[in-house]
């Protein structure tokens, strides 16, 4: 990426405001009285997530960044969100609609001041804009997290997008093999990557089988209908206990009437469309998909070579496709549709091996644990990834239709608790490989 000044003003300028476009629609599609009521213990009101958008902002950009006096210190331990669990915050003084709206405003307005005046260089959050960078990208972050508050929340649409393109005729292969050997993961060049990407190093993985698209709907109805929430063998023990605890028999938002499934989605009932991706499913859900059907999650690892890796030329790509940022030919993202893509979309976006959306539609659970990458350094604050690495969080990986491409690329990490199901994840499956002629030479 150029270091001139000026493109990076104006790139870091159009993720601003583009966050911004998005966040405007999610709090302005529903009444004040949805914006400030819990949906679900998961999620924090509405207008929540809208104050802490500015006073993150206002803390980095304004204070830190552009050396300005605090606008709103009285506010920052009420949208502090390691301070206060979402359960609890309906019950904190929050900001109401229109003063949640009129400050972000004023943050953002004194923002693009300081953006205007800043030379964009001279140490690590200026260099690259990576600030502003970090910053759209929490906005964007947070837009998907309101996003997931819309789908919970009960009552008529509130919004509405068109329908993804039609997956293009012809069939697939069922799992492509992915040669074994090194490859670069993570980064160290990419300029508004997270500190949980970086920095590159060097992973060699044997070669492995990984399904052409993600798990489908249909795919998934002939696991529950074959019994399987109901055969403990196919679970991890602590998901077996979830299975049991909530009566699961299904995804999130699925419900069996007249004989056959239904779903919720975004306010609108609808038969389960079988082409889609599945999506609203747990990592234990996952996992016990893939033992049933004889195969298992992909490691971390194991994703990122599929859709980084060209075996051809050994290069590391940004994304599958190649180093261009993503276009509506590439991915569903940005919350442009409602729904995952069918599965088999979007050829421009395959990888080099010919493996389908690893990029967009749904986030993609894998196998591995969230934890550091050999000289990780915490940057700019330990909140954002060190304090969550460990055994207790899963990876997830290539995004989602309510991921913007900000927020997207080929070294992304995402994690969550394996329990859970209200975020747009489904899953693609792999399977070991024995070694082949062209990994010995």
């Amino acid at each position: 990426m150029t270091t001139d000044p000026e493109p990076i003003r104006e790139r870091a300028a159009a993720a601003l405001l583009a966050a911004r476009d998005r966040t405007r629609l999610l709090t302005t599609c529903v009444e004040e009285g949805d914006l400030i009521a819990q949906h679900s213990p998961l999620m924090s009101p509405l207008v929540w997530d809208l104050a802490h958008i500015g006073n993150q902002e206002e803390q980095w950009l304004l204070r830190t960044v552009g050396g300005r006096d605090p606008l709103r210190p009285d506010i920052d331990s009420v949208y502090d969100a390691f301070a206060h669990p979402r359960a609890e915050r309906p019950t904190l003084p929050l900001l109401g609609p229109a003063e949640a709206h009129g400050y972000a405003a004023e943050v953002r307005g004194r923002v693009l001041d300081v953006l205007e005046r800043s030379p964009l260089r001279g140490g690590p959050l200026l260099d690259a804009g990576f600030a502003f960078g970090m910053i759209a990208q929490h906005e964007q972050q947070h837009d998907e997290t309101m996003l997931i508050t819309h789908q919970l929340r009960t009552g008529p649409p509130a919004l509405t997008a068109p329908e993804p393109p039609a997956a293009p005729p012809g069939p697939l292969p069922p799992e492509v093999l992915v040669p074994g050997g090194p490859f670069l993961m993570g980064t160290s060049t990419e300029p508004w990557a997270l500190d949980n990407e970086r920095p590159a190093h060097r992973r060699t993985v044997p070669p492995f089988f990984l399904d052409t698209t993600q798990v489908t709907n249909a795919a998934y109805q002939r696991f529950v209908d074959d019994g399987g929430y109901e055969e403990p063998r196919w679970w991890d023990p602590e998901g077996w206990a979830q299975v049991r605890e909530h009566h699961l028999g299904a995804p999130l938002f699925w419900r069996r009437e007249g004989g056959q499934w239904l779903r919720r989605r975004f306010g609108l009932t609808e038969v389960v469309p079988p082409d889609e991706p599945v999506l609203h499913v747990s990592w234990y859900e996952a996992d016990a998909y893939a033992r049933w059907a004889g195969r298992r999650l992909p490691t971390e690892a194991e994703w990122e070579k599929a859709a980084r890796h060209d075996p051809a030329t050994g290069r590391d790509r940004r994304y599958p496709w190649g180093d261009a940022d993503p276009g509506p030919d590439h991915a569903n993202l940005g919350q442009r549709h409602l729904r995952p893509a069918p599965a088999g979309s979007y050829p421009e976006g395959a990888s080099p091996l010919g493996i389908r959306q690893l990029i967009g539609d749904v986030w993609e659970w894998t196998a591995s644990d969230f934890l550091p990458y050999p000289g990780f350094a915490a940057f700019p604050y330990r909140e954002y990834s060190e304090v969550f690495f460990g055994s207790a969080y899963k990876v997830l990986r290539g995004g989602s239709f309510a991921v913007d491409p900000v927020a997207c690329r080929g070294t992304f990490r995402n994690w969550d608790l394996p329990v859970r199901r209200q975020i747009f994840a489904g899953f693609r499956t792999a399977r070991d490989a024995g070694p082949t002629a062209a990994d010995a030479t």
